[in-house]
């Protein structure tokens, strides 16, 4: 998960993310309202069954944070990623997680087309990890972005399957740190996740950017972007 800056304060308390839910399945939605009324960094705003009750509820409740499927009623489409393009230009302030049950990498650049900051990935099997899920939720409300490791996998399988692949000039330890740079950790976080030591993690993403002429940069949202772009090139 990344790090993203930390909400508004008020009084020295946490306050909490103002969210309102899309889901069109009953057992879905069902299972969201119930993990998440128990959360005490999450106010749920509001529940929608379809792109109708969605946008009304947002223009009603004017959330932190939108989490929805990817595909809802009248279903013409991603209408999830569509809303989530949409408000990039009408309320670039409002954070967005996605959920879906497809674990196809084009959605997933699909949503960070218009930018990854603010913007979620989250496939539906992580909806029973509270904690997973509302870090996510915390991460796009404070303008940070996360993508499910498993399409992580996917884009730097097919990546490093193509012919010429700057992928296969990456070491086995190399792949490991772009994985997890990719789904937005922070270099302490990679550090703890791969037992390596913070200048070892430095060095393997100065090396990493170095071989795939990727643009330095200290941005994680942008980081992510850059690594999916290339990596689906």
């Amino acid at each position: 998960m990344p790090i993203a800056p930390a909400p508004a304060q008020a009084y020295g308390r946490i306050m909490p993310v103002r969210l309102v839910v899309a889901e069109d399945s009953y057992l879905v939605r069902e299972a969201l309202t119930q993990v998440l009324e128990r959360e005490p960094d999450v106010e749920l705003l509001a529940v929608a069954e379809d792109t109708v009750d969605l946008n009304e509820a947002i223009e009603r409740e004017r959330p932190d944070v939108v989490l929805t499927d990817i595909f809802m009623p009248p279903f013409e489409g991603a209408e999830g990623i569509h809303i989530a393009a949409r408000l990039r230009e009408t309320r670039p302030d409002v954070g967005v997680v996605i959920l879906s049950q497809y674990a196809e990498p084009g959605y997933a650049l699909e949503l960070f087309e218009s930018g990854s900051g603010g913007r979620a990935y989250l496939l539906k099997e992580r909806v029973g990890d509270r904690a997973e899920l509302v870090a996510a939720i915390r991460a796009v409300a404070g303008g940070g972005s996360v993508i499910d490791p498993r399409i992580v996998d996917a884009l730097i399988a097919a990546r490093s399957h193509g012919e010429d692949s700057l992928v296969d000039r990456l070491t086995d330890r190399e792949r490991e740190v772009l994985a997890e740079v990719a789904t937005g950790k922070s270099n302490s976080a990679i550090a703890e996740s791969l037992f390596l030591t913070k200048r070892a993690v430095e060095k393997h993403i100065n090396a990493i950017f170095l071989k795939l002429n990727l643009r330095d940069s200290e941005d994680v949202s942008r980081r992510v972007k850059a690594t999916l772009m290339y990596l689906t090139d």
